[in-house]
Order: structure tokens, then C-alpha cells, then sequence
């Protein structure tokens, strides 16, 4: 019963905002936030798996799932590419709930197109809810979140991305905006230390609708990402500028790391060249990656 006190306690009355909060792992947020008492706004357009469109259905299906005693939530459903719809779904919850504690930007929609054939309008697509609706969140939510006594702030990266063992052909814009909401994170994190606002991300495998799944799934649920992601939008979590792996029920913590005795910009710590040659001939020992 303490584990279930502890657990509760960092949400109660607390406000959160869940982008792509009605289906896969939004859904299973919002709902683990509301069940523990939170009040949360969950946004969805109901985008086609293209990333384009809307289906308002979306979230009156979501409304269905998301009643849980404890907790109340409001939907919102406007796009958030830009500042505007950013800035719109902020103030609606400091109008419904007088104030902003957690941010979860989870929106986000998978892929394909080859390098050779790369569109505008695709990259452009990508880019918008990977890259400007963080920005847009952070900037109109930061004002808010400084008000609070734990301020959380959990973006959405992907394996897929950060590491190139796991990379797919074609995926290269998708690759493009997980990878800048890393270095999002780390500019957040630093600016947020200040105020306490402490700025995470979360790299989540779960089989959801971009998997082509249309029945629960008996591996990678997405309700086992959720512990995780609790913890890292809890005043529990007192870290900043990590990034949490999940996947199948289990969690692991990564970030970049310098190499021991570097001195920043002037000292690598590193091995000495001063011609290409040096380089080539170094270069066994330059890349001496840590996972080798």
C-alpha cells in the first residue's frame, strides 16, 4: 500500500498535457496519469497513418477509454504545427485548470520515402510535429511551468534514430525529428535548471497502430512503456537531459557522454593529429567507439 501512496502522491491535482493522447501510447498515458489523479488535456487531431487529415473520432473513442475515477481531463483537437495551435492548447489549460505542471509531447507519426524521392511537403510534415511543436509547447508552456513545485518536461525520441544499428531505408525525415528533439532536450535541460524544470525524453517500443496492429498485442504493449514514462514526468524523477529506453517491460537510461578529462572546446582528450595522414593512421584508436 506505501508503493501505491508513493506512486499517487506525485500526481495528484497535477495538470499534464498529452499531445497524441488518443490512441497507442498517449491513450495509455493519459489514462495512468488520470488514474492516479491528474488532470490532464489530451490532444489528438486524428491524423491518417500519412500524418495528414483529421478524424474527430478519434477522441470521442478516446473519451470512452479515458473515464477513470480520480481524475478529470479535457480533449483538444486542433493542430499543433505551429505557434499558434501551440500556444492555443496551452492556454486552454491554464483556462480549465489555472495552471501547467507536466508536458508530454508524444504526437508524432512514422514515415516512409526514399532519399532519391524526398518531398517537401513530407519533410516539411515531419519537421513540424517533431521539431516546431516542441519548441512552440515549451516556449508558451515555460511562463507556467515555472509557477510549479516540480515542473516535467518528457519528449519522444527513437531508437531508430540515435542509433544507426537500427536505422531503415527511407526513414530519414522521421530519423531527422527524433534526433532534434534530443538536442531539444539538452537546450531545455540546461535553460530549465534554474527554475527546476526538468526537461527528459522517453524512446518507446510499442506495437501501436504504426506497427500495422489492429488486435492488443501479447509483446511490446504499450501499457509496459508507461512506468517509465510516469517516472520521468514525476517529482521522483530528479534527473535532467536523459533519455529513457523502453521496451517489453524494461527501462534503460543512455545519454551522450564526453570522454573523461576533456576540456571544452580546447582540449579533446584525445589523440593528436596534424595531417591527414596522422588521421588515417590514427584512426583505429580515434574510433574506439564504447560499445565496440
Amino acid at each position: 500500500m506505501m508503493t501505491d501512496r508513493r506512486l499517487n502522491e506525485p500526481f495528484k491535482d497535477k495538470v499534464a498535457i498529452v499531445t497524441g493522447g488518443g490512441r497507442g501510447l498517449g491513450k495509455a498515458y493519459a489514462k495512468a496519469l488520470l488514474e492516479r489523479g491528474a488532470r490532464v488535456i489530451v490532444s489528438d487531431l486524428g491524423t491518417s497513418l500519412t500524418g495528414d487529415g483529421a478524424d474527430p473520432d478519434v477522441m470521442s473513442e478516446a473519451m470512452h477509454a479515458l473515464q477513470v475515477d480520480g481524475g478529470s481531463f479535457i480533449t483538444h483537437s486542433g493542430r499543433l504545427d505551429n505557434e499558434d495551435g501551440c500556444q492555443q492548447l496551452v492556454a486552454l489549460a491554464i483556462e480549465q485548470f489555472g495552471a501547467l505542471d507536466i508536458l508530454i509531447h508524444n504526437a508524432g507519426w512514422v514515415g516512409y520515402q526514399p532519399i532519391e524521392t524526398q518531398e517537401e511537403e513530407f519533410l516539411d510534415r515531419s519537421l513540424g510535429i517533431n521539431v516546431r511543436t516542441p519548441i512552440w509547447l515549451s516556449k508558451h508552456a515555460w511562463a507556467h511551468l515555472k509557477l510549479s513545485p516540480s515542473p516535467r518536461i518528457v519528449l519522444t525520441t527513437s531508437d531508430r534514430a540515435m542509433y544507426q544499428r537500427y536505422a531503415q531505408p527511407g526513414l530519414t525525415a522521421y530519423a531527422a525529428g527524433k534526433m532534434a528533439q534530443v538536442g531539444i532536450m539538452n537546450a531545455l535541460s540546461m535553460e530549465g535548471k534554474p527554475d527546476g524544470i526538468l526537461v527528459n525524453a522517453i524512446s518507446p517500443v510499442a506495437k501501436t497502430r504504426m506497427w500495422g496492429i489492429t488486435q492488443p498485442p501479447t509483446d511490446l504493449k504499450p501499457e509496459w512503456v508507461v512506468p517509465g514514462l510516469l517516472y520521468l514526468a514525476s517529482s521522483l524523477c530528479q534527473d535532467t537531459g536523459v533519455i529513457l529506453r523502453a521496451s517489453n517491460g524494461q527501462f534503460t537510461a543512455t545519454r551522450f557522454c564526453e570522454n573523461p578529462g576533456v576540456t571544452y572546446p580546447t582540449d579533446l582528450a584525445r589523440i593528436e593529429c596534424a595531417s591527414v595522414e596522422d588521421v588515417a593512421h590514427n584512426w583505429p584508436r580515434i574510433k574506439e567507439f564504447g560499445d565496440a
